[in-house]
């Protein structure tokens, strides 16, 4: 995040901004946009999109493999919205993303982006260190009607139920597949801002198990593989029960 200039030539151009980054999302499911994002998918289909965070001069955190490799969480992230993506488009859902190579794309135009969609699914992607298995967070705001002129750093209250909802179902995915889980709600700035059922999943190293005497590695492209495709399950089911935002 960045504290702006004010002034109306600096508005005038932020809402300049604003558009062109709105009308990079208006094409077909799998096309791209020069600016590097997923083109919108046609109205009357079930979206899924996928925020791949940081990005660009926002590295995130550091992740280090087994040999002590540092690695920035902004490439652990797109890999991990690629390979979904391709697991979702091969599954006949359509799928738009907040940025397809290293760009640097900030909360308010992700929230932009994932709501030009009407998405019936929103998942904000993270990586880290700390902790086990996957991480799951909703946001923290209270639940509230939706309002006809909702402040957008607050949009995601009249979806809070939906979140928890979607959640579940990813949690029961995540699970299924051996995997640990682990749930929260926090203060989240990206997901606040989106109108649309959405869960933060951050990927952290999965510990031993009864299968694997291993301790699986955050870049590991077998986790990631496993991850990607116990979401994907996820958002299947969450599409067959027709949960629509």
């Amino acid at each position: 995040m960045f504290r702006a200039a004010t002034g109306p030539h600096v508005l005038f151009f932020r809402r300049i901004r604003r558009i062109a980054v709105l009308l990079c999302a208006g094409a077909l499911l799998g096309g791209h946009s020069g600016s590097g994002q997923s083109a919108a998918p046609p109205a009357g289909r079930f979206v899924v999109v996928l925020d791949a965070a940081h990005g660009g001069t926002d590295a995130g955190s550091t992740v280090t493999d087994p040999a002590g490799k540092p690695n920035p969480e902004k490439n652990l992230t797109l890999t991990l919205s690629v390979k979904l993506r391709s697991l979702l488009a091969a599954r006949g859902i359509a799928v738009v993303t907040t940025r397809e190579s290293d760009t640097t794309i900030d909360a308010r135009q992700r929230g932009e982006i994932a709501n030009h969609a009407l998405a019936q699914a929103c998942l904000s992607l993270h990586a880290a260190m700390s902790g086990a298995g996957v991480h799951l967070f909703i946001s923290s705001l209270p639940a509230a009607r939706s309002e006809r002129f909702q402040p957008w750093q607050t949009t995601q209250a009249a979806f809070v139920d939906r979140s928890l909802a979607l959640a579940g179902v990813l949690n029961s995915a995540l699970q299924h597949a051996g995997m640990t889980v682990t749930l929260g709600r926090t203060a989240l700035t990206t997901v606040d801002s989106m109108a649309c059922p959405a869960v933060a999943v951050e990927i952290a190293p999965e510990q031993p198990s009864a299968t694997s005497a291993a301790k699986a590695s955050v870049e590991d492209p077998a986790y990631l593989n496993q991850v990607a495709d116990a979401l994907a399950a996820g958002l299947l089911e969450w599409r067959a029960e027709d949960h629509r935002p």
